[in-house]
C-alpha cells in the first residue's frame, strides 16, 4: 500500500500529515508514504527530518476567498496537476490524503483524474478553498471541530505528534521545569506567538512580566527565532522570567506550564486541549477570522479565555490571566474543561478513514 500526503506550506498543514504518516507506519511498517510539497514550504525541512519521501511540485497560490482571480487558477494549475499525477503514477498510490495548502488542490485533482481515492482533513473551523473543492470528490472528510460546514464531515480532531498526544503533564512536570530552569512549585505561564513568534504578544508580556513575578508567577516566554531576546535581570528571590528563542520540545513546555498565552491556530488549540492546558487565546488579527472560530468552542466550554489582539494589554493580563494563575481551583476546572474538549486519537481515526476509502474503491 502507498499513501500520498498533500499538505505543504505551513506547520499547520505539515504536522497533521506527518502525524498520520507515523500512525500509518505504526499499523503497517511496510506502507509506502510520499509527501507532496513545494520548494518554498517548511516541508522541505520537516518531511525529510521525519524520514519520509518528499516529491516537489510547482506552487500555485490560491485566493483565500472566491474572487475574480479564481478564474485564472485552472490554467495555472495544469502543470502542477500533471506533476502531481506523475507522482501518483510512479508510486502506484492507493490513496491521497489532503490537509490544505498549496499542494492539496493539485493533489486532489490529480487523484480524481487517476481514479485514486481521496480523504480530506480540514484543521480549521473555517475550511480553506482547496479543501472545499477536494471535499466534493472525497471518499471521506475529517474535521477538527464538531460544527464544521463541510458536507459529510466526520469530527475526529487533528492528528498530533505522539509526544503530545500521549503527554501526562503532571508526571512530566518536574522534569520539564528542571529542563527550563523553572521553580518546581510556582504557578507558570507559558507564552508563545507560534513558530515565528508574535511581536505584540512579546511586547505586552515583557511589560507585564515584573508585575507577574511580584505576584508569584514565573514565565517561560518563547519569543520566536527571528525576534530579539529581551534583557532580563532576575532578582534573587523573584520568580524567574525565562525568554527563549525557540522550543523544539513543546511537550516539555506544555508539561511545565499551568496556563498559556498564545495565538489560536488550529494546531495550537488542538494540542492544548489534548493535553488539558488552559489558555488565553489571542486570535491573529489578520486573515479570515478562522483563529477566533478555532478557539471559541474551547472558550465556551470553559477551557480558556479569548481576547482580541487590540485589546491585549498589560492591564488585561493583570485583570484576567493573573487571577486564574493565582487560583488553583480555577486552574483545575479550566484544565479539565480543556481536556474534555481535546482529542488524542485523531491520527488512528484518520488511518481508519484511509483504509475505508481504499476498501471502498477496490469494492467498486
Amino acid at each position: 500500500m502507498h499513501v500520498v500526503l498533500a499538505g505543504g506550506g505551513t506547520a499547520g498543514h505539515i504536522e497533521p500529515a506527518l502525524a498520520l504518516a507515523d500512525a500509518l507506519r505504526r499499523q503497517d511498517p511496510t506502507v509506502g508514504i510520499t509527501a507532496l510539497g513545494t520548494e518554498r514550504g517548511l516541508e522541505t525541512r520537516l518531511v525529510p527530518e521525519r524520514g519520509y519521501e518528499l516529491a516537489l511540485i510547482p506552487a500555485v497560490p490560491l485566493p483565500r476567498k472566491p474572487t475574480p482571480e479564481l478564474i485564472t487558477v485552472p490554467g495555472r494549475l495544469r502543470g502542477t496537476i500533471k506533476a502531481a499525477e506523475q507522482v501518483l503514477e510512479r508510486t502506484k498510490a492507493d490513496c491521497v490524503v489532503g490537509f490544505g495548502g498549496y499542494v492539496a488542490l493539485p493533489g486532489y485533482l490529480a487523484a480524481k483524474r487517476a481514479g485514486v481515492p481521496i480523504v480530506v482533513h480540514e484543521a480549521n473551523a473555517r475550511p480553506g478553498l482547496a479543501n472545499k473543492i477536494g471535499s466534493r470528490y472525497a471518499h471521506g472528510v475529517a474535521v477538527s471541530t464538531p460544527d464544521s460546514k463541510l458536507r459529510g464531515a466526520r469530527y475526529i480532531g487533528i492528528p498530533l505528534r505522539r509526544t503530545i498526544a500521549t503527554l501526562d503533564r503532571a508526571r512530566v512536570r518536574p522534569e520539564a521545569r528542571a529542563a527550563f530552569g523553572l521553580d518546581p512549585n510556582l504557578p507558570t505561564l507559558l507564552v508563545s506567538g507560534g513558530s515565528q513568534g508574535a511581536r505584540h504578544l512579546n511586547e505586552v508580556v515583557q511589560r507585564v512580566a515584573p508585575l507577574l513575578q511580584r505576584s508569584g508567577i514565573q514565565i517561560l516566554h518563547v519569543v520566536g527565532p527571528k525576534n530579539e531576546l529581551p534583557r532580563i535581570d532576575n532578582m534573587p528571590g523573584m520568580p524567574p522570567y525565562i525568554p527563549v528563542p525557540y522550543v523544539d520540545r513543546m511537550d516539555l513546555a506544555y508539561a511545565a506550564a499551568d496556563m498559556m498565552l498564545c495565538r489560536a491556530g488550529a494546531m495550537t488549540v488542538a494540542e492544548l486541549t489534548a493535553v488539558g492546558l488552559p489558555a488565553a487565546y489571542v486570535p491573529l488579527p489578520i486573515g479570515n477570522g478562522e483563529q477566533r472560530l478555532n478557539a471559541q468552542p474551547v472558550v465556551n466550554a470553559g477551557g480558556g479565555l479569548l481576547v482580541d489582539d487590540a485589546a491585549l494589554t498589560p492591564e488585561w493580563v493583570q485583570g484576567n490571566v493573573l487571577p486564574v494563575l493565582a487560583d488553583p481551583h480555577r486552574l483545575y476546572e479550566m484544565s479539565r474543561a480543556a481536556a474534555e474538549f481535546g482529542r488524542r486519537d485523531a491520527d488512528d481515526l484518520l488511518v481508519g478513514m484511509v483504509y475505508e476509502a481504499i476498501a471502498a474503491r477496490r469494492q467498486a
